[in-house]
């Protein structure tokens, strides 16, 4: 509304009370400079949100006015102060522009307070990433650091050598990569076999050592920690026992006996060897029977005795008598059961018996 520029507005004793009480009565009362038109405004009570209007306010009508009252009219109040105003005191000074709704600053503060303004979706999201990233950067779980700061493309992955690739390779069966090999060949496969995990605690491969040609084939179980040490088979105090129980019968390992194992690399702390250890290397004993064609076979100890006759029958009642072991080419060589030089050791009372298997071995034609 514009005001004349000769004279202050009329206003009635309420209204005078109640800019009073707003601090706008010198305000209002005082004439305008001659020649400018000037008019009452105030900023909208709300931000242009969409959040609503104040309530009781009518479209074109000032807050607390009655219904049908002139738009820009100054309202009657009966009351102390009017809700939704701040004191006297905190009341802001009007600003001389385009005529517009009559509001106080206060409100939209308290407007802004009980309405706060919708966080959009994107800004939750950034909020949520800005948290995350914060838990990893102290330490909680998440991405690796090195993974949030890299900028610039991922890197490319290394190209393989040819040693990884030969490595993962797909591995030929023992049993079929022994098939055509003379001993010389068998020997080169045995010593870089990594068919079992025994290879990685292993010094030495034990392929065995003695006469070729040969008569006797002595099979043992497994290298302990002097044949690991040395690579050849019963180089230590066991060893030493069976090489006086062969000549005992006439019998050397440089002229006349082949001695093995069935187990080519030592088990951790000499313990017994587990089936599968076994079934990956048998293939390189059957190899050796193959290639060297012994007159007789003696095996020493219950898990050589299991293996070679595929039986799970006790030593005591393997030992004794004459088993026989087919060929390919379809024929059978005669095995002798006795007990191991080591457990002979630990019991020297079954060294008779083991005396009798050796007799039945050098009886036989």
């Amino acid at each position: 509304m514009t005001l004349p520029n000769a004279a202050a507005p009329r206003v009635n004793p309420l209204q005078r009370i109640w800019l009073r009480e707003i601090g706008m009565e010198r305000l209002w009362l005082r004439p305008a400079p001659a020649g400018t038109p000037q008019a009452l405004v105030s900023k909208p009570v709300l931000p242009a949100t969409g959040l609503g209007s104040t309530p009781g306010f009518t479209p074109g009508s000032t807050p607390g006015s009655a219904p049908g009252s002139t738009p820009g009219s100054i309202p009657t109040s009966t009351s102390g102060s009017t809700p939704g105003f701040a004191p006297a005191s905190a009341a802001p000074e009007m600003e001389a522009v385009p005529s517009q709704s009559v509001a106080a600053e206060p409100i939209v503060a308290q407007a802004a307070q009980a309405h706060p303004p919708a966080v959009r979706p994107a800004e939750r999201t950034s909020e949520r990433t800005s948290e995350r990233t914060s838990e990893r950067a102290n330490g909680r779980p998440g991405i690796p650091a090195s993974i949030l700061n890299r900028t610039g493309p991922p890197p490319r992955p290394v190209p393989k050598t040819a040693e990884e690739e030969a490595v993962e390779a797909p591995r030929i069966p023992v049993a079929e990569a022994v098939k055509n090999a003379n001993l010389d060949e068998l020997r080169e496969q045995v010593v870089a076999c990594t068919a079992c995990g025994l290879c990685q605690g292993r010094r030495h491969a034990v392929f065995g050592h003695g006469a070729t040609p040969t008569r006797w084939l002595v099979v043992g179980e497994a290298p302990g920690e002097q044949e690991d040490r040395q690579g050849h088979p019963f180089v230590g105090r066991s060893g030493q026992l069976l090489d006086a129980m062969l000549a005992a019968v006439g019998m050397s390992r440089d002229t006349d006996v082949f001695i093995t194992n069935v187990i080519k690399c030592r088990p951790p702390g000499n313990r017994n060897p587990k089936p599968e250890e076994i079934a990956s290397c048998s293939p390189y004993l059957m190899r050796q029977i193959a290639l060297l064609k012994p007159e007789r076979i003696l095996v020493l100890g219950r898990f050589a005795a299991q293996t070679l006759l595929g039986t799970d029958a006790t030593i005591g009642s393997l030992r004794g008598r004459v088993h026989a072991l087919k060929t390919d080419e379809g024929g059978e060589i005669p095995v002798i059961v006795s007990y191991h030089p080591a457990y002979l050791l630990r019991s020297p009372s079954e060294k008779a018996r083991a005396w009798q298997d050796l007799k039945l071995a050098s009886r036989m034609v």
